[in-house]
């Protein structure tokens, strides 16, 4: 008849048993199993009172353990159960990541003449160099205000519907145009028209930067006129709104607001080719999607731009007041 050996449940204890655990040499030859350390009595518990800060202290410590336990490695298989570890902190919460040094104005004039020298190359490796200096220069510092040249400025354009030069050059073009005098620059060199004909070929982050880029420079007068003349424009800003995030969105409604504002001019009429109450159709459905609340007040005005385009007829039987509403 087989003697069975008592089985030991593994539990977690206190750090006393946990330590006295690993010292025990469990064999299975062994006369006899360690001895368990008895449990407290009743008389020796703490009153019921005392124990509950203990309790809530383990609850705290097993919050912050299953907060950081994802960022740690699983033991291996064949690790011992009883094993001791050195204790691992926990990381910190936040990481203060120092900012990046400031350029000075010279530094940065030598990279822009530099960067605008090799996008003049006939090599892709040298242009995409060129990009990729401008996006570390120009993007981690927003506050920074670049004398951009035309001839810079066209070879960031020439690049927005290239493979691998659409995310730097999206990047550094917004960047640029946070500067107001930067925006007359890239209406000159012809970014309305790159950025409206490159939109249906980008991948969403880039189409958003762009749409951004597109925006800005419709608070000039010329970038407006431009917007208002392109053929493209409301058929990109349609299409854009169906399939754009909410900040996406939002510049795009801005982008049709600027070409149906007070009408549309007799010079621009002939370059608008989808009827109001289309436009009006497609407003509505991209703000009942996913929308902010600034890009919905948007898409209220220029739901009423288009109902008074249509002289004072509804459009699509749709209150503007009730599209605000909406979330």
């Amino acid at each position: 008849m087989k003697t069975h050996q008592p089985k030991l449940k593994t539990q977690l204890f206190s750090c006393g048993f946990f330590g006295h655990c690993t010292r025990s040499v469990l064999s299975p030859t062994a006369s006899h199993s360690p001895s368990l350390p008895s449990l407290p009595s009743a008389s020796d518990q703490p009153p019921p009172h005392s124990r509950r800060p203990q309790l809530l202290d383990s609850e705290s410590s097993s919050s912050s353990a299953s907060q950081s336990f994802t960022q740690w490695r699983f033991p291996l298989p064949h690790s011992p159960i009883f094993t001791q570890h050195p204790s691992i902190p926990d990381p910190p919460s936040t990481f203060s990541i120092p900012p990046p040094p400031s350029i000075s104005a010279a530094t940065l004039k030598e990279i822009l003449h530099l960067a605008e020298l090799q996008l003049c190359s006939a090599s892709d490796s040298d242009r995409l160099a060129a990009l990729q200096l401008l996006e570390r220069s120009l993007v981690p510092d927003p506050s920074l205000d670049p004398d951009c040249t035309p001839e810079l400025m066209r070879g960031i354009i020439a690049n927005l519907n290239t493979k691998t030069g659409s995310k730097p050059s999206t990047k550094i073009l917004l960047a640029l145009c946070l500067a107001e005098s930067n925006r007359h620059i890239a209406v000159e060199a012809g970014a309305v028209g790159a950025v409206i004909e490159s939109l249906p070929e980008m991948e969403d982050p880039a189409a958003e930067r762009a749409l951004a880029s597109l925006e800005l420079m419709c608070t000039v007068p010329e970038g407006a006129a431009e917007v208002r003349a392109h053929a493209l424009s409301v058929p990109a800003m349609v299409m854009m709104m169906g399939r754009m995030a909410a900040r996406g969105k939002e510049s795009a409604i801005s982008v049709l607001g600027v070409i149906f504002d007070n009408g549309v001019s007799p010079e621009a009429e002939s370059a608008v080719t989808a009827p109001p109450e289309e436009v009006a159709r497609a407003v509505v459905l991209a703000l009942q999607g996913d929308s902010s609340a600034r890009g919905r007040r948007k898409g209220a005005r220029l739901l009423k731009a288009l109902e008074e385009q249509q002289e004072g007829s509804s459009t699509a039987g749709v209150d503007p007041a009730t599209v605000v509403g909406r979330s």
